[in-house]
């Protein structure tokens, strides 16, 4: 500890103590507020919302820079919304001075009239990523697969009666069985396969024109991580990995809000003879350094734009991948 110490002035220790305060204060209050019905109802008063309509986040343009604002509870009345305000909003955060954020769909409906009153527009969660701040996409991603999933289980899968979201909406109820259901996320590994010279990227039949990426699939049951790493990629590709390092994770809202675990994964440079699996890529080819240094240069291109290889955006956790392997070559 005495060693610890030593490397840290005392305003820097001051700073860091505050900081895990704040940190730990602003959980313990999330949790409450995620737990206690009560307090949740009366947090909604004082709190700000993200506003959507069907999935798509509303975004405001200020001078130069787009933003995905919170409205006050103020607001949210001009729009006439006070019961869905109560009844529909999800708790997503709370600020560091513990004012709770909420994320609130307002249906298919009032669409024109809440974008001419906010001065703002409901974008595709795509586009919206690739305009606003990336701070702000991580939270917004939060709350479009959290009011995804409300919207997908309105009923219990064992009684079929309608299920009742908490106030917080951190869970949702079959009253007459006392049958709960959590939010969940289903576990994707996603790989930058390497034979130490160059990397292995691949497109599906979906992709864009020309956009390459890494591999990735879902976790199976009773698999390791690891375990679904190596599969994936002999199924995929026909390679067999010889040793693999974690990097990063991240939540992805798409189809149906997933856990991206990013790893990159070795392949013997003598056993790298791409055996493609047509059934799931559309192509899989190796590229050199730097073809991939060229292609991180490169801005996502227009629909009429055709690029013939370019990777994923840098909100997207295959972009990391490819970004830290250029780093180390």
């Amino acid at each position: 500890m005495h060693f610890f110490l030593r490397n840290f002035n005392a305003p820097t220790l001051q700073l860091s103590c505050r900081m895990v305060s704040n940190y730990v204060n602003r959980i313990r209050h999330l949790s409450e507020l995620k737990e206690d019905d009560e307090a949740c109802s009366k947090a909604l008063s004082s709190g700000t919302f993200l506003l959507f309509h069907d999935l798509l986040p509303l975004v405001q343009k200020i001078e130069n820079k787009y933003t995905t604002p919170f409205l006050t509870a103020a607001e949210l009345k001009k729009l006439d919304l006070a019961e869905k305000w109560t009844e529909e909003s999800v708790l997503i955060d709370c600020t560091e001075s513990l004012v709770p954020q909420f994320a609130l769909d307002i249906g298919k409906s009032e669409k024109a009239r809440a974008e001419l009153l906010l001065k703002g527009k409901f974008l595709a969660f795509q586009k919206a990523c690739t305009i606003i701040d990336r701070n702000d996409i991580s939270l917004i991603s939060q709350a479009q697969a959290l009011l995804r999933w409300h919207s997908t289980h309105l009923y219990c899968s064992r009684t079929g009666k309608p299920t009742q979201k908490n106030v917080s909406g951190s869970k949702r109820v079959c009253g007459n069985d006392e049958i709960v259901y959590y939010p969940q996320m289903s576990p994707v590994v996603i790989m930058l396969v390497s034979d130490g010279a160059r990397c292995l990227l691949a497109r599906q039949k979906q992709f864009p024109p020309g956009m390459y990426s890494a591999l990735a699939g879902f976790c199976n049951i009773g698999e390791s991580v690891e375990d679904s790493v190596r599969r994936e990629v002999a199924e995929e590709v026909g390679l067999q990995v010889t040793s693999l390092v974690y990097s990063v994770s991240q939540h992805w809202p798409f189809p149906s809000s997933s856990l991206m675990i990013g790893y990159h994964a070795m392949v013997q440079p003598k056993q790298n003879k791409i055996q493609l699996n047509h059934s799931e890529l559309q192509d899989a080819r190796w590229f050199d350094a730097t073809e991939v240094a060229e292609a991180l240069k490169r801005k996502m291109p227009r629909k009429e734009e055709m690029v013939y290889f370019w990777i994923p955006p840098p909100w997207a956790l295959a972009h990391h991948l490819i970004k830290e392997w250029i780093q180390k070559q």
